[in-house]
């Protein structure tokens, strides 16, 4: 076991310091917000205590300073009593006006330092008598009543604190007026909740001795809980400030995929009627691969391929699109990807009457099968969606025939 949390533990304070340091960059343009200190100070002593609670760390510490189990009160003062009220701040002044958080941190802050001030009491009775130092402090001491009461504080406290947590990211989630405020909200409520399996192995422990049990054969469930624990933690208290970032990553790769698809059949477009291009562009593959503000690139690409598209109307051939439409049915197709299929057979056959410049007659048929997107409207996710399913049509006819 001892193995498992040389491995699990140190990651864990791995997450720990890599919170710290992102919000740290938070600290130049809001340096006197209470939240934010409250979240540094909970990855501060997660962290250290993550630290603490490798084997050869807390081996170590004892050693150093000559006092058994000075590594355990620091775990579990760091790591439990501390970093969940610094927790219950930070939300506290998330979801309640700035005088109704200031009220109850300081009410957290003082409620915490009295659990503080009894394990460091029990800790104090129960090492005038201890002998050599504990691996495992809290199971293997479980049946002295002053540990047993220093555990039942710490399981408490730790506990009580997660249960808020959860109470709170629950509540405020639902009404969260952010996305990934809400987000944040609900994974954190999740990290608590998994914290509260820490809570309860740990308490078991007082009955598990009394019942001549040994506590250590499910001690896997503590390196399992904490791993779980504080990487939805760490993840939910720092969301709303990477959230939002990810999103609009999101939105570019996605914008950047569908400005690679739609690229054949803008090209096809292009080479028939040069003009729909407002700025010109290099036509090299790094220009394709590098186009600069990908949003507006797209949105751009879009726009020229409407264009393209209503210069060609003159040469859509109603008669095509209904003997496309007519074999497609027979083919089983339909919805979208019929639509999709009977006007890319349209937009090829127009191509070449194009070329060979063969205008077709106008009809309703052939204009509505062009009609150009209008920001008004604001049906732009659904033109590049329509448009994709034109592009791919469209390129598999054109596999088909070439």
């Amino acid at each position: 076991m001892l193995g498992v949390k040389s491995v699990v533990f140190p990651v864990c304070a791995a997450i720990c310091v890599l919170a710290l340091l992102y919000k740290l960059r938070d600290v130049r343009r809001h340096p006197r917000d209470p939240a934010l200190i409250a979240l540094l100070v909970a990855f501060s002593c997660k962290a250290a205590s993550f630290a603490l609670a490798a084997p050869r760390v807390s081996a170590a510490v004892d050693a150093r300073t000559g006092v058994p189990d000075l590594g355990a009160l620091g775990i579990h003062l760091l790591g439990g009593v501390a970093s969940s009220a610094a927790i219950l701040i930070a939300i506290a002044y998330w979801v309640h006006p700035p005088r109704q958080s200031h009220r109850r941190a300081v009410w957290l802050l003082a409620s915490s330092a009295l659990c503080a001030a009894a394990m460091l009491a029990m800790w104090v009775v129960a090492g005038s008598r201890a002998g050599p130092r504990s691996p495992h402090y809290l199971l293997q001491n479980a049946h002295r009543p002053a540990v047993t009461v220093y555990l039942l504080v710490y399981v408490a406290a730790f506990g009580t604190g997660m249960v808020e947590i959860i109470r709170l990211c629950r509540r405020y989630g639902r009404v969260a007026g952010r996305q990934w405020l809400r987000r944040g909200l609900y994974t954190t409520g999740i990290g608590a909740s998994a914290y509260l399996v820490y809570c309860v192995h740990r308490a078991s422990a007082v009955i598990a001795v009394q019942l001549g049990l040994d506590p250590l054969r499910w001690e896997l469930m503590v390196p399992l809980a904490d791993g779980i624990g504080i990487s939805l933690l760490a993840a939910g208290l720092t969301m709303p400030s990477w959230g939002p970032k990810a999103s609009d990553l999101h939105q570019r790769l996605r914008n950047f995929v569908n400005y690679q698809r739609l690229h054949s059949l803008w090209r096809a477009l292009y080479r028939a009627n040069p003009h729909i291009v407002l700025e010109p562009r290099p036509s090299t593959s790094l220009a394709r691969i590098r186009p600069g503000d990908i949003n507006y690139r797209l949105y751009r690409e879009i726009i020229e391929i409407q264009d393209g598209l209503l210069a060609l109307r003159p040469y859509m051939d109603p008669a095509v699109r209904e003997r496309a439409e007519r074999d497609a049915r027979r083919a089983g197709l339909g919805g979208e990807g019929l639509n999709a299929l009977v006007q890319a057979t349209a937009l090829r056959h127009a191509l070449t009457a194009k070329s060979a410049d063969r205008t077709a007659e106008e009809s309703a048929e052939a204009v509505g099968a062009v009609e150009p997107y209008s920001a008004e409207r604001g049906d732009y996710r659904a033109e590049v969606a329509r448009l994709l399913s034109l592009a791919r049509a469209y390129a598999t006819l054109s596999s088909r025939q070439d």
